[in-house]
């Protein structure tokens, strides 16, 4: 047989399923026959013994009649669908009501067919449920790549805080509850969101981003709100934004600690109803979402410091899962560092296969401000760098590899992947009384404009590095008068 596609035909009367396998035989499709619904049931779950060589080793088409002597074909069509949702349903009867033909519909079935049958109606439906099980198998793989690369297994690290997370995570993911991520920039916030998203029963629904820190104070609610068309100067069209796009599935709102005070006052409505209007819209919509949100500062100090509303806080404040900084697991780099080899060997064709002693030292003894994203990046320019099958200091970012000590005393040290890190003096100055936040300026300004003059003033490489966002940057910028030279 030359076809892609085993078909198992269901039908009490014995005649009537071999003559049906008989035809779909002449149409080059390899087949299989019973009258049993039980027994149809166990042969979806495993190759026929009779399957020849090249011929596919599962079912991918199951045709059943709808009225069986040892159980009724809904039945089996529910089960199947519930058991192999990559294999296609068509469902046969002898005696054709709408009612059937909708409840089949409704349960699955990809066609509904009446006795008897014609061969070019038949053709016809098994040419197209021959797609749909193409379209439902790839739609399988790649739920299940998704769930590989997003779910527990691609979070790495053995450190009992990091067992913590991944409890925190199982438990967590089967209900509707919000959740919020804390941690450093580069701890892995987004992954543990999606994470979540695919440990639960919404895995198959959107995964929508929104970060508060991205997007200008002028646009946030537009993208995650969306907007009516001449809402504002420049909204020529309705536009539905990031709520909308994640209706039945998860938004995970990034930076929620850089939300202005007018987006935490409709956010907070949002969390509570599920309901909000579009910007410029008098309609309410209604959806069904399910929060994640993350923070890289302690949200209670925030409230504390009247920066973030005190019933937004409390109302997201259910779950807080905490990622610890990578500086605090450093017993975790080894496997890190294997994963990430891995990886980036995959995605680059070479072969390295391991680290020299002294470059895994390094790796552990650095501090790591950048977290796993900065040892991620470490690690793919190290592999792509590379000449040998192993990775010795000098392929390694000079951040990491440059012995404590070594540096110029007072400023910028370039790395090569990451921000420099400011350095004091060590001559011991007079002190002269003044309030820390004062002591700080001068220090904080040195940092920036080392930052800029390393970047050519390119403000979001900067502010990447720095790990703050444009916004913060530009008005420390203007607060510390650093004008770009001409």
């Amino acid at each position: 047989m030359s076809s892609s596609l085993r078909i198992l035909v269901v039908d009490h009367d014995r005649v009537v399923a071999e003559n049906l396998s008989e035809f779909l035989q002449q149409e080059r499709y390899a087949t299989c026959t019973t009258s049993d619904p039980d027994q149809a049931l166990v042969m979806l779950e495993s190759p026929p013994p009779t399957a020849q060589v090249g011929q596919p080793a599962r079912f991918g088409l199951m045709i059943a009649d709808m009225n069986l002597q040892r159980g009724d074909g809904l039945e089996l069509l529910r089960a199947a669908r519930k058991k192999h949702p990559a294999v296609a349903v068509i469902m046969v009867t002898g005696y054709g009501r709408i009612e059937s033909a909708v409840e089949a519909v409704k349960l699955g079935a990809v066609d509904y067919l009446t006795k008897p049958l014609v061969d070019d109606e038949l053709r016809i439906a098994v040419g197209k449920a021959a797609q749909h099980h193409a379209l439902l198998a790839e739609n399988q793989t790649l739920r299940s790549q998704l769930h590989q690369r997003y779910g527990l297994g691609s979070l790495v690290g053995t450190d009992y805080r990091m067992q913590k997370v991944y409890e925190l995570i199982e438990a967590v993911a089967g209900s509707r509850t919000t959740v919020v991520i804390s941690g450093e920039s580069g701890t892995g916030k987004t992954m543990v969101a999606r994470a979540v998203h695919t440990q639960s029963a919404r895995a198959a629904g959107p995964f929508v981003t929104f970060s508060c820190g991205a997007i200008p104070e002028t646009l946030l609610e537009s993208e995650l709100f969306g907007h009516v068309k001449g809402a504002f100067t420049g909204a020529v069209a309705d536009k539905a934004g990031r709520i909308l796009a994640a209706d039945g599935g998860t938004l995970f709102i990034d930076e929620i600690n850089s939300a202005t005070p007018a987006l935490q006052l409709k956010l907070l409505r949002v969390l509570q109803d599920k309901q909000f209007e579009p910007v410029g819209a008098g309609k309410t919509t209604t959806v069904d979402i399910r929060f994640v949100l993350a923070t890289n500062q302690p949200l209670g100090q925030l409230v504390e410091a009247g920066k973030f509303r005190e019933d937004l806080y409390y109302r997201i404040n259910v779950v807080n899962i905490t990622l610890p900084p990578l500086r605090d697991r450093v017993g975790d780099i080894p496997a890190l560092t294997d994963h990430f080899l891995a990886t980036y060997c995959t995605e680059t064709g070479k072969t390295v296969t391991s680290f020299t002693a002294d470059a895994i030292e390094a790796l552990r003894r650095y501090h790591w401000p950048g977290n796993v994203r900065e040892l991620e990046n470490a690690m793919e320019r190290a592999v792509v760098l590379s000449r040998r099958p192993v990775i010795d200091l000098e392929d390694l970012p000079e951040t990491v590899h440059r012995q404590p000590g070594t540096a110029a005393p007072n400023h910028h040290v370039a790395g090569g992947n990451g921000a420099g890190r400011w350095r004091p003096d060590n001559g011991q100055d007079p002190w002269n009384p003044m309030p820390l936040a004062e002591a700080l300026r001068e220090p904080e300004r040195q940092i920036l404009l080392a930052a800029l003059e390393a970047n050519n003033w390119n403000r979001q490489i900067t502010s990447s590095q720095l790990q703050i966002n444009r916004s913060t940057l530009y008005k420390k910028i203007k607060q510390y008068k650093l004008d770009q030279p001409n």
